[in-house]
């Protein structure tokens, strides 16, 4: 069915409303298709229907819509460039500042069907054992529910796993089930999923030392971008980093916040103090 203009807004304030992402005009041809999706999902009525309860603010038919209209691309180790560094180059400097303390905590938001989160995990597990004696608080988010469960899970297809998982990693961290790959159980209680809206209130965490959220800036407006990546300031410690995607920047956004280096990482750095103060000078 060919969606009106009007239910095509409808859609896109029910998206804004609750997750903010904007879903700008020609994109309902996505809108149509995803919807049609939804339709064929066991318990969900037919498009028209599914308009309808909208409409009406059916908060189950409302959920549902956004959270078929999220994008949930993702892959372990999506960019290669992100882990090398957080390996490389974060992580080492990071367990010497707090070697005293030794605490660590991490949040990797709009994480999917967990398979960031979980190749953090490994890199953790394969590259850092002091860990071990370590309190580390690690909370991986996301928007969505049925993702949730899938990470929660930490089951996943051939298909899936074949996604930028080696092979090596695969064989040492994972169990065949059936037709599926699961995590060991020991990774999986690493983290704690947590349903979290990123435009409402956020769970309680200690300073955090590294943020994850990759990917999900570029579907907001500037003045969303700029209220969350000023939340998420709030939260770091100051010598924390901050893991944004590729294509995304704190530029004209956020200007506390600066690349750490001229690469593909995305990794950023709260600007200390003084330098903050010699710029705006």
């Amino acid at each position: 069915m060919a969606i009106t203009a009007t239910d095509f807004k409808l859609v896109c304030d029910a998206v804004l409303r609750r997750s903010g992402i904007v879903l700008e005009a020609g994109k309902e041809y996505l809108v149509e298709a995803r919807l049609a999706m939804l339709a064929k999902q066991p318990g969900m009525p037919s498009v028209a229907m599914m308009i309808a309860k909208l409409r009406a603010h059916d908060e189950v038919v409302e959920r549902a819509i956004v959270d078929g209209m999220t994008t949930n691309e993702t892959s372990f180790f999506r960019d290669v460039k992100p882990f090398d560094t957080f390996t490389k180059f974060v992580m080492p400097g990071l367990l010497a500042r707090r070697s005293a303390e030794k605490r660590l905590s991490i949040w990797c938001a709009a994480s999917s069907t967990g398979q960031e989160p979980y190749a953090i995990a490994m890199l953790l597990r394969d590259h850092f054992p002091q860990l071990a004696n370590w309190q580390v608080t690690f909370v991986a988010s996301d928007l969505s529910r049925p993702v949730l469960e899938k990470a929660r899970s930490g089951r996943y297809t051939q298909t899936e796993v074949n996604r930028g998982l080696p092979a090596a990693m695969l064989v040492k961290h994972f169990r065949k089930i059936g037709l599926e790959w699961e995590i060991d159980p020991a990774l999986r209680k690493m983290i704690d999923f947590r349903e979290v809206n990123l435009l409402g209130s956020w769970p309680a965490m200690p300073p955090l030392d590294i943020v994850f959220i990759r990917n999900v800036l570029i579907y907001f407006s500037p003045e969303t971008k700029r209220h969350i990546l000023e939340r998420i300031r709030g939260l770091m410690r100051p010598d924390g980093s901050l893991f944004l995607g590729a294509a995304e920047t704190t530029l004209n956004v956020d200007e506390k916040f600066c690349r750490l280096q001229a690469d593909q990482s995305g990794c950023h750095r709260i600007v200390p103090v003084t330098a903050a103060r010699a710029m705006a000078a």
